[in-house]
């Protein structure tokens, strides 16, 4: 019997259609609701039967969502062991000395060493460790071109979406909204740029979260009656060197912590 570690698991099980037939909203909030073990996933009539057999009852989780990501952190650890980082380091053109690979996130430097060991200049958690850790065992090295997309057209962005919606640009917007130091922190807290963007926004603003994946967050302010907008863009070869769930992870972890920022700043 297979088993499964994450609702991300049960949902790409699921065919996306949101029918409601489970009496849940979407299918992703049935994936979460079979992980929290409230539903069985025997209540998606369209699963078929080897699917239901395969992963029935076979959900093995950890105690929580910290735990989660500090087992998923230690199993990357153990894979960077395993790597020659000598050799990660040229496809990446990363810096190399003294048994230790060197990049920068958001222009600060995130050290890992031959044992998997991690240092950085700042603070490093979950949402910024994995991706960090995947991005140096599978970045292909491929430099950005500068062909922006959406994170609907990188691969296997359409399934999730509309999370990351909800998750990454929402709370974004939110703060940008209320907080108008907001991109003045962009550029001086995470080493941003403010660039003049073929796409038609009052503020557009390129990060680097990792060396050779650099994302664009561009801002519409309220107009003629118009609401203001977010969208966060990704340079069309993002996905050679990240996988779309360590995206995902950045993106999110980048809205929290500017929502933590905000909240520093007496902004509700």
């Amino acid at each position: 019997m297979s088993h499964i570690s994450n609702p991300m698991e049960i949902y790409k099980l699921l065919n996306g259609s949101n029918c409601k037939e489970c009496n849940e909203k979407t299918c992703l909030a049935f994936a979460v609701a079979v992980f929290k073990e409230k539903k069985s996933i025997h209540a998606c009539p369209y699963l078929e039967k080897e699917v239901i057999e395969r992963y029935g009852g076979a959900i093995e989780k950890p105690n929580t969502v910290d735990e989660y990501k500090a087992e998923a952190i230690e199993e990357l650890k153990q894979k960077v062991s395993l790597t020659d980082l000598s050799d990660a380091a040229k496809r990446l053109g990363a810096g190399f000395s003294n048994n230790k690979l060197t990049i920068k996130i958001f222009g600060k430097e995130f050290s890992v060493d031959t044992r998997g060991n991690i240092s950085s200049e700042v603070h490093i958690n979950a949402y910024m460790a994995v991706p960090a850790l995947n991005y140096i065992l599978n970045g292909s090295g491929k430099s950005p071109n500068g062909n922006w997309i959406t994170f609907r057209e990188l691969t296997g962005g359409p399934p999730r979406f509309a999370h990351f919606q909800q998750r990454c640009e929402k709370p974004l917007k939110r703060v940008a909204d209320t907080y108008t130091d907001l991109f003045k922190d962009m550029l001086e807290i995470f080493d941003g740029k403010r660039i003049v963007s073929h796409i038609d926004s009052d503020i557009s603003i390129i990060l680097y979260p990792l060396p050779l994946f650099p994302i664009m967050v561009c801002y519409w302010k309220p107009e003629d009656g118009l609401e203001p907008d977010l969208h966060i863009y990704f340079d069309s070869t993002s996905d050679d060197n990240l996988d779309i769930e360590s995206i995902y992870t950045f993106c999110e972890g980048f809205a929290l912590m500017f929502e933590k920022i905000a909240l520093r700043h007496g902004v509700q």
